[in-house]
């Protein structure tokens, strides 16, 4: 249920009906907009009468929400959220683009890559220390030292960094080092390490799960904000489809969904999605075309060499065509 107070509602009032709801058993949420003011409540309302709280003044109207998910709704939250990392900004309009190895491989390899993705005007370093793979006897990542040379490249470049937590056993020391928590599809269902995630206060990159409707993808962020993080940015990585031609299939209708039932921001994964990297700058055009909040992509100077995703990974001069041609279409949008 949502409580809409009209604009001009005294702060008093409101805190009046927060403590009755209250004390009716519901938790409730305040969201304080430039116009009104909105009241969340989440629990059991099925007690709570509408008709007797829309009988007050200072109260504009009642609404019922009909989604499972209540903190991601934009029902609750009007205005776009707004992820604050370091010096960048994810949603409200903002382009974002992270860009790295899929996994870090050396010092060398991670250092030359940082560099050029920094000089083509990436925000921020992705690279995996720990990697989830299909095979056991692929390989896993550098785990902590991977993660050292995260920061070396951060401490360097100013980037903020991007990388993935797998488990709960892994979790503080990932936490200790990366800015951005990464959850990786495998793991978008993985309910503890949400809520794990979700007592965090750093923000989380949720990705969606290898199979998963939008609701599903929803209520999984949904388990991080119940927790009391509010940071929650979502990436479309493409889903399993009958289709065998690209890796995944990049479902771009799930951003203009999003943005219309959550406030959440939204970024796209096409080197994941296609597994091609031919396909990524077509599909990045696309992604910001229908108002993805960034990017999220592969880069490496030798792919061919590569110990993991090679061949969904862009060269330095195609990364920076492509990153001259989402400035040209942010400037449109």
């Amino acid at each position: 249920m949502v409580i809409v107070m009209k604009s001009k509602a005294p702060k008093e009032e409101i805190e009046r009906i927060k403590k009755k709801m209250e004390s009716l058993g519901c938790q409730v949420q305040l969201t304080e907009g430039e116009n009104q003011s909105i009241l969340g409540l989440i629990g059991d309302t099925r007690k709570i009468d509408p008709s007797q709280i829309q009988a007050n003044e200072h109260v504009e109207k009642v609404l019922r929400v009909q989604h499972p998910f209540k903190l991601a709704s934009r029902m609750f939250h009007p205005e776009d959220t707004i992820v604050k990392v370091g010096n960048q900004q994810i949603g409200g309009g903002n382009i974002v683009v992270m860009a790295g190895p899929c996994a870090v491989e050396s010092e060398e390899q991670l250092m030359t890559i940082a560099r050029i993705v920094k000089e083509h005007g990436a925000h921020m370093l992705r690279g995996g220390a720990f990697k989830p793979r299909t095979s056991p006897y692929s390989f896993q990542g550098l785990g902590e030292e991977g993660l050292k040379l995260l920061r070396k490249a951060k401490e360097e470049t100013g980037m903020p960094i991007v990388t993935e937590v797998m488990c709960l056993e892994t979790f503080d020391v990932v936490a200790e080092y990366t800015d951005i928590l990464q959850i990786g599809a495998r793991n978008m269902q993985n309910f503890a390490l949400l809520k794990k995630a979700g007592k965090s206060k750093i923000p989380v990159l949720l990705k969606r799960g290898l199979s998963a409707t939008i609701e599903e993808f929803l209520m999984s962020a949904e388990y991080i904000m119940s927790e009391g993080n509010p940071n929650v940015i979502l990436c479309e990585r493409g889903i399993r489809t009958f289709e065998t031609y690209t890796r995944n299939t990049l479902d771009l209708s799930a951003i203009p969904v999003i943005k219309e039932v959550s406030h959440l921001p939204i970024i796209v994964d096409p080197s994941h999605a296609t597994g091609k990297w031919a396909m990524v700058e077509p599909l990045s055009r696309a992604a910001i075309a229908v108002g993805a909040d960034g990017l999220i992509i592969e880069v490496h100077h030798q792919p061919e060499l590569a110990l993991s995703d090679g061949a969904q990974s862009l060269k330095p001069e195609k990364f920076g065509k492509l990153m001259h041609a989402v400035k040209r279409i942010a400037a449109l949008v």
